[in-house]
């Protein structure tokens, strides 16, 4: 009777053993934490898109339940500022301006550096011509934004009538001849240009080795799961680095994903330097500007908004 008592008593203590270990690993799981994820409608996000082809967030771990494309930028910020998004790939000066505003987001990577350029219809064979022309370009405080103000005021240029558009609504507006210039983010620069426009100056000639976009996080992620965040920085630079030696196979992920020709996706990309090294000073110089215009407060600073801690030794 003994023996079968502890029989009955070891099977039942197997059993809540199992049940035990069963229960705990399904709390951990629904416990890991999803993250939401968002991009540009452009290829200055190109790492991401390339890290989702190649299944390298998913190879990592990293659980994402939203994946978002957003037309511009400055779009983006609002979705940061509501806690929609935890994880962004989005130009400089719309971090800057949601930061600014009080979203608690940190910088961990550059993305690149460049991508932009001003394309102009035929009536425009100069920069001089600007002066008194209709110049398309997205809302203030975009990169696009700042680089037009710079090239107003480093050429002097006068009378210039800027129209706020979506970047796909500026190409358009090339094509009806409603403007006389487009300043936009590539890939749109070189779809513009494919159409036959011309492309003036490039944002290389007019801020040489401009910060462009970087990958930011909410401040929550790093405080909670600095691990996703190191993971996330290790993916962006392995998607970086399989760009810079595959551009053909990294043009037709791109092409697909933003229905765009693989031609001139092509040609887009090697206007931009992919790289996750971020300069702070680089960036204070962004802010600088930003603070000049009156986007920013003069207390907004590049060493506030930046944690490379996570690049150290691995920026490519």
């Amino acid at each position: 009777m003994k023996d079968r008592t502890h029989l009955l008593v070891s099977i039942i203590g197997t059993g809540l053993l199992i049940l035990t270990l069963l229960t705990t690993g399904c709390i951990q799981k629904d416990d890991a934490r999803s993250i939401g994820m968002a991009v540009e409608f452009n290829d200055h996000a190109a790492s991401a898109h390339v890290a989702m082809e190649n299944g390298w967030y998913e190879a990592e771990g990293i659980s994402l339940n939203t994946y978002d494309s957003y037309a511009t930028g400055m779009q983006l910020t609002s979705a940061l500022a509501r806690g929609d998004v935890d994880v962004a790939y989005i130009c400089l000066a719309p971090a800057i301006l949601a930061y600014d505003r009080g979203v608690p987001i940190k910088i961990v990577s550059g993305t690149h550096k460049d991508g932009y350029g001003l394309v102009a219809g035929p009536n425009v064979t100069d920069i001089s011509d600007l002066n008194g022309a209709t110049i398309g370009c997205v809302r203030e405080g975009s990169m696009v934004d700042l680089l037009l103000n710079r090239m107003i005021k480093d050429y002097d240029l006068r009378d210039v009538w800027i129209q706020r558009m979506s970047p796909l609504t500026q190409v358009i507006a090339l094509e009806t001849g409603m403007i006389d210039a487009a300043f936009l983010p590539e890939h749109h620069a070189t779809v513009a240009e494919a159409k036959g426009f011309r492309m003036l100056v490039t944002s290389s000639e007019l801020w040489h080795d401009m910060q462009g976009s970087v990958l930011i996080v909410r401040r929550d992620l790093i405080e909670n799961d600095p691990e996703t965040v190191r993971r996330l920085v290790m993916v962006t630079g392995r998607a970086t680095t399989w760009i810079n030696e595959n551009p053909d196979d990294s043009a037709l992920i791109l092409a697909r994903d933003l229905d765009t020709d693989p031609e001139v996706i092509r040609r887009s990309i090697a206007r931009l330097n992919y790289t996750t090294a971020i300069d702070p000073a680089s960036v204070q110089d962004v802010i600088d500007f930003m603070v000049e215009l009156g986007y920013v407060g003069e207390a907004t600073r590049a060493e506030d908004m930046l944690d490379t801690s996570f690049l150290e030794g691995a920026s490519v």
